[in-house]
């Protein structure tokens, strides 16, 4: 049953058990909300503002583009700000990416990179052509239309239209953290991950397999997860040797994010398609693009039919591409590339004390692109239960401090396991820096207070024993009891006969929180996060 937490009004919110706090503006890294309280984007939303909120440059340039020409349709006209933006691209992108496809975010990006390479192969070798599997990995996201979708590897996305997903092959993430090979360094981790794509290939048969597709950095399913450099070397050559197409996915990890202009840099690859959006235009208009190499574009369009069956309405519209232009152009003029470089290396030092609380088992990323990922035992790295929703909790303790983070779960066995992005503004200040770390690290503060409290107050009202069905003899075992049974030897063998105390922190904690919240913001958290994006 729904929460019903969200505000009455005519708008299909994406997650009706959510209060939505309401927004008035944005300036700089900061978000105000209604009252007048300020938020640090300590997300940039999900990966987008990468040059922070209220640009005013941007604004008035958007203002005059607008009184010149807005949109016009990609399959009738070119305009200038179109070329413009296209050719700003390829001199970002890695060499011999050189050809630009404009959609309008990142679930049309890699859905049109994946129509793309089937039909790459059936203009290069005939209707024919059997090449048409993708092979994606768990762990990973890479949309929510049903082509992107049938390639993200997160259960509980996934399981709501199964029947209508496409059952593309999958292979394990480079997730170090929770490799399935018990492997003890990442680069084993990640060679062993490199040699299942190849497995996978001759598993699916090779003739029909047309692509892989992989982040460079992991996103929302497992935050900040990255390879060594030796991954993208296998992969490139397996893809090479089995004649299969790499599609890089971007969407998250571009224009800058990581202290790259893209983050392929950081592993000296080249993909044969590369997926970008969200920093693309820093959130000042929708858009994303498929950019791909001479060979795909002169197989279909020159050599072959000319023709790319697949289009959107405002794919490629002038505006969009006015504003995604100018935002880059900003970025390189104000060098935030390389500030992302710096910021993020010193978020990185600065996160490191986290390492101390009980309930942090990971920290990894590159740049302004770091994930955490919090367990309830950091020995066994075993995960909250689902219904502790912890992800929730920490999202809703950091809001409290006036940082926003992105939350997610499903990183352990795909529906299990909690996290959060961090991943500001990459024109982020060193003070600002501090300012983040200092409102993270009271929102974990406040989370482990509540779990404490909502421990001690189950082991008291039920009086879990770390022994199972052991009769209680010790005068030391009194002081741990409630005070009603303390010198009671029968109530208290009657309380200590019960199930072993996990050590886990129990589903009924939350109930214990729920009575002690307002009552406006009781059920706020729950289900916060996994349908994040």
């Amino acid at each position: 049953m729904s929460g019903n937490n969200a505000p009455l009004n005519h708008v299909f919110y994406r997650n009706q058990n959510w209060r939505y706090p309401k927004v008035s503006h944005g300036k700089g890294i900061y978000l105000y909300d209604e009252n007048g309280k300020a938020y640090m984007d300590g997300c940039s939303g999900s990966a987008v503002a990468n040059i922070g909120h209220g640009n005013v440059e941007v604004a008035d340039f958007a203002a005059e583009q607008m009184k010149t020409i807005a949109y016009t349709h990609l399959s009738r006209w070119t305009v200038d700000p179109i070329e413009r933006c296209a050719k700003k691209i390829v001199e970002w992108a890695p060499e011999g990416l050189n050809h630009v496809y404009f959609v309008s975010g990142g679930s049309e990006a890699t859905e049109t990179a994946i129509k793309m390479a089937r039909q790459y192969y059936v203009e290069r070798d005939g209707q024919g052509a059997s090449k048409w599997k993708i092979i994606s990995k768990w762990n990973s996201f890479h949309g929510n239309t049903l082509g992107a979708l049938s390639m993200t590897g997160i259960t509980g996305r996934r399981k709501m239209y199964d029947p209508i997903l496409v059952n593309f092959p999958k292979i394990p993430q480079f997730y170090h953290y929770r490799n399935p090979w018990h492997a003890k360094t990442l680069r084993e981790t990640s060679i062993l991950a490199a040699e299942a794509l190849e497995e996978e290939i001759l598993r699916q048969g090779p003739e029909n397999v047309a692509a892989f597709i992989t982040e460079p950095i992991v996103g929302s399913a497992a935050p900040g997860v990255y390879p060594d450099p030796i991954y993208f070397e296998m992969v490139r050559e397996i893809c090479d040797r089995y004649d299969m197409l790499l599609i890089i996915d971007e969407v998250m990890s571009g224009f800058g994010r990581t202290g790259k202009r893209f983050a392929v840099e950081h592993f000296n690859v080249i993909p044969d398609i590369l997926t970008v959006a969200k920093g693309m235009s820093s959130g000042y208009t929708p858009i994303g693009a498929a950019i791909v190499n001479d060979e795909i574009f002169n197989t279909i369009m020159i050599n072959g039919s000319g023709h790319f069956v697949h289009g959107h309405t405002y794919g490629g519209n002038p505006l969009s591409c006015a504003v995604a232009d100018k935002v880059l152009s900003i970025i390189e003029r104000e060098n935030w590339v390389d500030n992302a470089a710096t910021q993020g290396k010193y978020l990185m030092q600065k996160l490191q004390h986290l390492n101390n609380k009980p309930i942090v088992g990971d920290i990894r990323g590159i740049g302004l692109m770091i994930g955490i990922e919090f367990v309830s035992d950091k020995k066994t790295k075993k995960p909250f239960e689902q219904d502790d929703r912890l992800q929730g909790e920490i999202m809703e303790a950091c809001l409290e401090e006036g940082l926003v983070v992105y939350p997610g779960g499903g990183c352990f066995i795909g529906y299990k396991g909690d996290h959060i992005l961090l991943a500001p503004p990459i024109n982020i200040t060193r003070h600002e820096v501090d300012l983040l770390v200092e409102k993270l690290e009271r929102g974990i503060e406040n989370v482990l207070d509540r779990l404490s409290i909502g421990r001690r107050q189950y082991h008291e009202k039920t009086h879990y024993n770390d022994s199972a069905n052991r009769e209680c003899s010790d005068e030391n075992d009194d002081a741990s009891c409630p005070p009603y049974v303390r010198g009671n030897r029968k109530k208290h063998t009657s309380l200590c006969q019960t199930r072993r105390f996990n050590r886990t922190y129990p589903r009924s904690r939350r109930e214990f929180e729920a009575d002690k919240r307002p009552e406006s913001v009781q059920g706020s958290s729950r289900s916060i996060g996994r349908d994040d994006c």
